[in-house]
C-alpha cells in the first residue's frame, strides 16, 4: 500500500539542537523535513485559505528550470486563479487529503496519489470542498515552445492506475512510476515515482544533463550528491544541478520512495 508524505508544518521547541543535515551547496541542496516549519511558509496571490512551503524557485546558482511547492489547502480554500503566469505549465501530485481541480469544463476529483498535468495557458481552479486539509505538491515550469510541435494535452490519473516500470537487469528492485509518456516529446518535464526495494542501489554515478528536485514520499536510503553521502528520509528534499553525480543505496528496512522531477525533451538553450 503505497504511503506519502504529508506531516509539514509545526514549530521545533526551545530544546531542540540546531545540528542538521541541511545543506546549500553549488551542486546540490538538502532541505530536511526538519526546517519545514510554520515560519517559512508563504500565503500566495488569489488563493484562499491556502499556505504554501516553496522548496524550489529559479535563482542563480540554485534550480534553473522550475519552482516546487509543498501545498497545503484547508476546508474551503482554493483558488480560481492559481497561475499567475501564461507561460507556466504545473504538475499536481496529492500526497493528503482530497480536493478538485476543474479544468476545460471537467471536473477532476483527487486524493492521495493523484496526478495532474496542466499545459501552459489553459484556465484551472482549485477547491477543497473537504473537511480536513489538501497537501500536494505544486511543480511550476514554463513550457518551451517547439515551432511544428503541437502543445501538449492535459493528464489526470492515480499511481494505482499506472504501471510500475522496472529498470534493466535490477530484478524489479528499481522501478518508476511515470505520469507523463516519456516518448511524447511534446512534453517538456516529467513528474515521477521512483522506487527502490530494500538493498536496491544506483549502480553508478548518474550524471546527466537534467535537473532533479527530489522529495522523499517513504523509506530512507542514503544518497550520493557530488562527493557527498548524505542519509535522507521521508519528509527531506534534495535539488541536483544538471550534471551532479548521484547514486543511492537504499538500505532498507522497507522501501524507499521519491517524488522525482526533470525537465526532459528539448534542445539545451545556446
Amino acid at each position: 500500500m503505497p504511503t506519502y508524505f504529508s506531516n509539514v508544518g509545526g514549530l521545533p521547541p526551545q530544546t531542540q539542537t540546531l545540528s542538521s543535515k541541511a545543506v546549500f551547496k553549488t551542486a546540490y541542496a538538502v532541505i530536511p523535513k526538519t526546517v519545514m516549519s510554520d515560519i517559512v511558509t508563504s500565503v500566495l496571490p488569489h488563493w484562499e485559505a491556502t499556505r504554501a512551503w516553496i522548496i524550489s524557485r529559479p535563482l542563480s546558482g540554485f534550480a534553473e528550470t522550475f519552482a516546487q511547492y509543498i501545498m497545503e489547502v484547508a476546508p474551503g480554500g482554493g483558488s480560481v486563479r492559481p497561475e499567475p503566469d501564461s507561460r507556466a505549465q504545473a504538475a499536481i501530485f496529492v500526497v493528503e487529503g482530497e480536493g478538485v481541480i476543474t479544468c476545460l469544463g471537467e471536473e477532476h476529483p483527487l486524493r492521495a496519489g493523484s496526478f495532474a498535468y496542466i499545459p501552459a495557458g489553459m484556465a484551472w481552479t482549485f477547491r477543497n470542498d473537504g473537511p480536513s486539509a489538501v497537501r500536494f505538491h505544486w511543480v511550476r515550469k514554463k513550457f518551451k515552445v517547439v515551432e511544428g510541435l503541437e502543445p501538449p494535452p492535459p493528464v489526470f490519473t492515480h499511481e494505482d492506475d499506472c504501471v510500475l516500470h522496472p529498470m534493466p537487469d535490477t530484478d524489479g528492485k528499481w522501478a518508476t512510476t511515470r505520469f507523463i509518456d516519456p516518448g511524447d516529446v511534446r512534453y517538456d518535464m516529467h513528474l515521477n515515482i521512483v522506487t527502490f526495494e530494500p538493498g536496491a542501489i544506483i549502480p553508478f554515478m548518474e550524471t546527466h544533463i537534467m535537473e532533479h528536485g527530489l522529495y522523499v514520499l517513504e523509506g530512507k536510503a542514503v544518497y550520493r550528491l557530488n562527493e557527498d553521502w548524505v542519509e535522507v528520509e521521508a519528509g527531506d528534499y534534495m535539488w541536483l544541478r544538471a550534471y551532479c553525480p548521484q547514486a543511492c543505496y537504499a538500505g532498507g528496512p522497507g522501501r524507499f520512495r521519491y517524488l522525482l522531477y526533470k525537465d526532459v525533451n528539448r534542445h539545451p538553450d545556446l
